[in-house]
């Protein structure tokens, strides 16, 4: 959850990284907007800073939640015998390490909420009877 200004910003963020994709440089140009007070190479600093001390203790084997949006984890990958497509030859694979990430319960139900469904009528209507008799 973000403080900003004594206020909960973590719905804002979400506003922020709706539609298409977004690089880090467009997120910095949207906090830069919404937040005028905050000068850009500060918030360029504060998000690098946060995505860098992610890294750094995904790297370090620890598990990164932040609660409503998500949690990071690093997933091993065992060595294992693979083909090469091209030539059908067996070749050994190294045992690899992956990024990992979990949506939050917030999130989820933010990128999952139906659109609003037209209010029920007050009673039940009868099926039209399309069949003659």
């Amino acid at each position: 959850m973000f403080i900003l200004e004594g206020k909960r910003c973590a719905g804002r963020l979400w506003g922020l990284l709706r539609g298409a994709g977004m690089i880090k440089s467009q997120l910095v140009a949207r906090l830069v907007q919404r937040y005028p007070h905050l000068y850009h190479r500060d918030v360029e600093r504060i998000v690098s800073t946060i995505l860098d001390e992610i890294t750094k203790a995904l790297a370090a084997g620890h598990r990164v939640e932040l609660r409503g949006f998500g949690a990071f984890s690093v997933k091993s990958r065992p060595a294992r015998q693979g083909r090469n497509p091209r030539t059908g030859a067996a070749v050994s694979v190294e045992e690899k390490k992956a990024p990992f990430f979990r949506t939050g319960k917030e999130l989820r139900e933010r990128l999952n909420l139906a659109p609003a469904s037209p209010p029920a009528a007050s009673a039940p209507r009868e099926p039209a009877d399309t069949h003659a008799h």
